[in-house]
């Protein structure tokens, strides 16, 4: 395969990166200036949950695009079908898995505190979205990596008949 056939895949996932880069920054700024202007022993314990919500799913979210990253390397230097992208691919299914639980413990009820607030029960599809998208790529990421085991089990057994 033509070295950088993936070069628009790379650009995707380092794209998502810097996304993601940016909105833990904004979390970070929102903190800084939350503590700058509250009262003495006031804190908001709806944003100190959202912060540590974006962070903890910030975690395995970098490590599947890390993940995704290697897996186009493996593309790249022909070695797709090999058992190293399988287990890259079982490591971004079990990332997407535990951004899915994070969004569905964190996001979804507190975009609902947040639409209850505002009278405004739409809200609780904000929450869902990220979530969404998680479960989805989870059950992308298990197909493919049961395709690219069986593929890899029927080229072993090729190799192996005369």
């Amino acid at each position: 395969m033509k070295q950088g056939s993936t070069i628009i895949l790379r650009c995707a996932v380092i794209l998502a990166g810097i996304v993601m880069l940016a909105i833990c920054g904004v979390m970070a700024w929102i903190t800084f200036t939350e503590n700058q202007s509250a009262t003495e022993y006031h804190v908001d314990y709806v944003l100190i949950i959202l912060i540590l919500g974006t962070y903890a799913a910030a975690i395995p979210y970098f490590t599947a695009l890390y993940q995704t990253l290697k897996l186009l390397d493996y593309i790249d230097t022909n070695r797709a079908f090999t058992k190293l992208s399988v287990k890259a691919l079982k490591t971004i299914m079990y990332c997407a898995i535990a951004d899915f639980i994070i969004c569905m413990a964190g996001g979804v009820p507190f975009f609902a505190i947040l639409g209850r607030n505002d009278g405004n029960p739409g809200m609780v599809v904000l929450g869902l979205i990220p979530a969404g998208v998680a479960l989805i790529i989870a059950v992308f990421a298990s197909v493919l990596k049961r395709l690219l085991s069986d593929a890899i089990a029927a080229k072993s057994e090729n190799d192996l008949t005369i």
